[in-house]
């Protein structure tokens, strides 16, 4: 990677600019030194590194390391006198630390075709239609960075955030320019669209799939009406808006986008008037088709992948496709070959009485979709879910999942999900409080898969969600390798198997 480094006088004037600096520059500042890296990391420092102080759980001692490995001034809310290192004192580090990042990197988006897509559920779908729609028009493919995989050209490796913090996002637009990649495809939660992660990154296009409650906590968003409001930023920054008209505040949506946005699309399976009409969804065998109606990609659509819901995704994906000039061809075969790592992904026993499916679904929406498109799908069969809750974040789910797999489900069996700095146990306790059924806690997440397996007396579907084809569990400030929902599902279905002598 081919970086045009800058002297600190014109990271300095820039957050001049910005308006962001909380001090006077510091006398004897070096302005004229070459910036040769902009990092947070204290173990990733060179000389000439610009030290960046930031996060919950900073400490001056990181600070005191960077200026021994060769950092030679810092930007910081706070000063720190006893480091013997010029500050650069802002006010507000999130809507600093994008800006430099972008300089850092040399604005590598204005490069590239970037699109966003937000939501309260779908993303990861959305995203991954794109991927594979995007793939058939470049031999190195399409970028994607989402809270399942993030492939850069360089990097390919699972992620554990939606959005990445804004050096380690510039940094993959950056591999995608230099390995020739034309589009990157992202995920935009609404934490990085609040503290501003994507500031100043412009997108050729913007989907916005629809809007629940979400993140609703002290330590997120206060409120609907502030996670709402996050997400409607996403329009200032987009070339193209897709709006979907069938969610709920989809007006107000549209308005936002109409008002940030120069060309915005729509799509809708109960609106003919939509830019993208979806209507006449059926199922042929494990396959979904759908019509639609659309001035350059209408015709008939298949999906290969499971769920009648996925049909808005596929429709969100066409918008955006139309608005940027994609054949129809290739919309149609990457819509077909379209798969997601860890999202409704389906397995049997042997004889078919017992199904699992596992799947990345996480909120009271996905949730409710998942549960619903289940009952349609396999009417009559015993229910069980195998999931849990993140540990210190969205802490409203605790209340909704547990409510919404209560409603459906013949067992719950509550585990481990990314409990970080929290106790597994005590958040499995908050969720069974609003269980209405039948409900276990086994914090083990491979015998709670076990178990809801081995249970089945009767044909039965189990639902394992929230982690997908992940292979890592948050526990305290670290990741853990742990085999993933797939695998367990496999395992545990050939157990079942074996104990019926198949």
């Amino acid at each position: 990677m081919d970086l045009t480094l800058y002297p600190l006088g014109e990271y300095c004037d820039l957050l001049d600019k910005l308006g962001v600096l909380a001090a006077p520059l510091p006398e004897g500042l070096d302005r004229g030194r070459t910036v040769e890296l902009v990092s947070y990391n204290s173990r990733e420092v060179v000389p000439g590194t610009l030290f960046i102080c930031k996060g919950a759980h900073f400490k001056p001692a990181f600070l005191a390391d960077a200026a021994r490995r060769g950092a030679f001034a810092y930007v910081s809310e706070t000063p720190y006198p006893e480091i013997a290192l010029p500050c650069i004192q802002v006010g507000d580090m999130r809507r600093t630390l994008a800006p430099l990042a972008v300089k850092y990197y040399n604005d590598p988006a204005r490069k590239l075709k970037v699109i966003g897509v937000t939501g309260t559920k779908g993303k990861s779908s959305t995203a991954y239609y794109l991927k594979h729609i995007l793939d058939g028009l470049n031999p190195k493919g399409c970028g994607v960075i989402s809270s399942i995989d993030t492939y850069d050209g360089v990097e390919n490796f699972e992620s554990h955030l939606t959005t990445p913090e804004p050096l380690e996002l510039q940094k993959h637009f950056a591999h995608a320019v230099s390995s020739g990649l034309e589009y990157v495809v992202m995920e935009v939660s609404s934490q990085a669209l609040k503290y501003h992660r994507t500031l100043g990154t412009q997108f050729a296009a913007a989907a916005f799939l629809n809007i629940g409650t979400d993140h609703i906590s002290p330590i997120e968003h206060p409120d609907f009406e502030d996670y709402f409001q996050s997400k409607l930023k996403i329009f200032a920054q987009a070339g193209l808006s897709c709006v979907n008209l069938d969610c709920d505040h989809g007006e107000e949506a549209l308005s936002a986008a109409r008002a940030g946005c120069g060309t915005v699309d729509t799509f809708s399976r109960r609106n003919p008037a939509a830019d993208v009409f979806g209507h006449d969804v059926r199922k042929v065998g494990m396959d979904i088709l759908f019509q639609v109606d659309a001035a350059r990609l209408g015709g008939e659509y298949r999906l290969t992948m499971p769920g009648l819901f996925n049909v808005d995704n596929a429709l969100a994906a066409i918008a955006v496709c139309q608005g940027l000039g994609i054949p129809r061809e290739a919309v149609r075969a990457g819509l077909e070959k379209a798969r997601v790592p860890g999202r409704m992904e389906v397995y049997s026993s042997e004889n078919g009485d017992v199904t699992a499916i596992v799947d990345y679904a996480h909120n009271r929406m996905s949730f409710e979709t998942l549960f619903r498109s289940v009952r349609e799908e396999y009417p009559g069969r015993r229910i069980a879910a195998v999931f849990g809750c993140p540990g210190k974040k969205a802490l409203d789910r605790r209340r909704d999942l547990g409510e919404v797999s209560g409603e459906y489900s013949d067992l719950v069996v509550l585990t481990e999900e990314d409990s970080g700095e929290e106790d597994t146990v005590s958040i499995c306790k908050e969720i069974a409080a609003h269980v209405d059924c039948p409900c276990e806690i086994q914090p083990n997440r491979g015998e709670a898969i076990r178990r809801a397996v081995l249970s089945c007396d009767k044909p039965s579907v189990i639902l394992i969600t929230g982690k997908g084809a992940e292979t890592r569990q948050k526990r305290g400030l670290e990741y853990i390798d742990t085999p993933s929902d797939v695998d367990y599902a496999q395992a545990f279905l050939r157990e079942y198997d074996a104990r019926r002598g198949r």
